[in-house]
């Protein structure tokens, strides 16, 4: 175990645990400012550029008029953008490190262009587990309500968790990620690229082509997804579009961590700056005992929505989705998504598919998993 002597962050304690239990089914006021309250056409786009999706319903207006939209509309996990609390802004438990690790959605709604999205939040459950790569671990589960604020109405509604980890414990006796610490980073031969960015040359985007219910079958696998290779680049391409949830600069950072403290760890030049570097700073990310940068949860929930609107077409609708995310994508891994129908029925008046999902990296290791309902027009 590490020594006391030797601690630099904070710890999980019964008291910390207690008082945060006060907090659930509490109502959140003054939730911390989101990145994006619209959808407007460029938050639309950066979202969507920030996973790699260029689907034309979501980035070209011209291309989007000739839908039945008549306009963009938002990507789903553009939500994500819209609330801090569903992205991994979690309260209690200061200086403790949280990993944004899974979320279930319902989407009631298509998010048109310029709807402004107004939220409501709470702390919905927290479960103890005792975990390979941290030891005593907390799941702390939000939920969040979207609605369209000019209408009222519901546009989709979510939760999502973080496990809170000790720094301490992950960095010197966590065994969960001792495998990814190697000696020397792996160096990819063009020939091994290609073998994965061949999927880049192929990727479909239905788009107008209207996918019918009537046509798929359980048992249809769609096409293999690539993400990556990982860089640091293209997680701050994500933070870009997604905004992220302690990235502040000058006066607003100094805001920040006089008011919350622990949101500002020191670096190695001794300025307090915030977690979240864990994306892009490898020494601070071993430090907290991940393999190295790594992507964001948010990020890889997203991927695979894309894989599945890719696949659905304008006309489709996603109902639901369900991820867990299993382990870090560090800077170099390739993520390969999978996804297959896996049942067909009709519920209230509805045709929807259900479909499985598996996200492994370039070694077969398992990166996330997750599940969807599709609403598919019928012939």
């Amino acid at each position: 175990m590490t020594d006391i002597t030797d601690r630099k962050y904070s710890k999980i304690t019964p008291e910390g645990l207690d008082s945060l239990r006060q907090r659930i089914g509490v109502k959140i006021e003054n939730t911390v400012e989101p990145w994006c309250y619209e959808a407007t056409r460029d938050n639309i786009r950066h979202y969507a550029h920030g996973i790699g999706d260029d689907n034309p319903l979501w980035c070209d207006p011209e291309y989007a008029k000739t839908t039945k939209f008549g306009d963009v509309v938002a990507l789903p996990s553009f939500l994500f953008a819209t609330s801090r609390i569903i992205s991994g802004y979690v309260g209690g438990l200061p200086g403790v490190h949280a990993m944004w690790s899974g979320a279930d959605w319902t989407w009631h709604k298509p998010i048109l262009r310029n709807t402004e999205v107004r939220t409501e939040a709470f702390l919905k459950d927290l479960v103890e587990h005792d975990t390979k790569f941290a030891g005593l671990a907390v799941q702390q589960t939000y939920h969040v309500d979207f609605y369209d604020a000019k209408t009222g109405d519901m546009l989709a509604e979510a939760d999502s968790w973080c496990f809170r980890t000790d720094r301490d414990e992950a960095r010197e006796n966590g065994t969960k990620y001792t495998e990814a610490r190697k000696e020397g980073n792996r160096v990819y031969t063009d020939e091994e690229l290609h073998e994965f960015t061949k999927h880049y040359e192929t990727e479909e985007v239905r788009g107008a082509q209207t996918r019918y219910w009537d046509d798929v079958n359980e048992g249809d696998a769609l096409p293999t997804m690539v993400k990556g290779p990982m860089t640091v680049t293209g997680f701050i391409a994500y933070a870009q579009g997604w905004g992220g949830l302690y990235i502040r600069a000058n006066k607003l950072a100094w805001q920040l961590q006089k008011k919350h403290p622990s949101a500002g760890i020191k670096n190695r030049f001794g300025i307090p700056d915030c977690p979240e570097r864990v994306h892009w700073d490898e020494e601070f990310a071993l430090e907290v005992g991940a393999p190295g940068a790594y992507d964001y949860g948010p990020e890889r929930t997203s991927w695979l929505t894309h894989h599945l609107t890719n696949w659905m077409g304008d006309d489709g609708f996603l109902r639901k989705a369900s991820c867990q995310v299993r382990r870090h994508n560090p800077e170099g891994d390739i993520i390969l998504i999978n996804s297959k129908v896996i049942r067909k029925f009709v519920e209230n008046g509805r045709h929807l598919v259900e479909l499985e999902q598996l996200a492994v990296q370039q070694d077969g290791e398992l990166s996330a998993k997750g599940t969807a309902i599709v609403e598919l027009p019928k012939r």
